[in-house]
């Protein structure tokens, strides 16, 4: 990975630590998101995926929920790993992508119950963290 001098002045990217287990368990155990999310309740991915299982049922509430929570174990994380409340988290950066997709999916299960200003704040908030996840998760 190459990383460049922020020109900008700005705070650095911000990387959350891998967990090695708990995407072993998702990719080679083959553990339900739910497994993983109880064993690993700070591991954003698996209640990024609760999220999106959900919604694609149709439950959307409880999409809302899943999305919720990781995103705020996200943020717990984020915070611990010195991210000041604002700044890049490059969607680049593997263990990132959990939190970046609750935010998503946070964005779209609250459009969804007309909560328009949550979901314009989860947007414009995705956006600002990362254009690549942006493009990526919404279009």
């Amino acid at each position: 990975m190459t990383t460049h001098k922020n020109l900008l002045g700005g705070p650095e990217p911000t990387h959350l630590p891998v967990n090695e287990e708990a995407y072993r368990l998702l990719d080679e155990e083959s553990l339900a998101p739910a497994e993983v999310a109880a064993k690993f309740p700070t591991f954003s991915l698996a209640w990024a995926l609760l999220a999106d299982d959900a919604f694609g049922r149709g439950a959307v509430v409880e999409s809302y929920a899943y999305a919720r929570t990781g995103y705020h174990r996200g943020l717990d994380a984020l915070r611990r790993a010195g991210w000041k409340g604002h700044g890049p988290i490059p969607w680049e950066h593997q263990a990132n992508r959990g939190f970046l997709r609750c935010l998503a999916a946070l964005a779209r299960a609250a459009g969804e119950i007309d909560e328009k200003d949550e979901h314009e704040r989860c947007l414009q908030f995705l956006k600002d963290s990362s254009t690549e996840a942006y493009a990526e998760l919404i279009g």
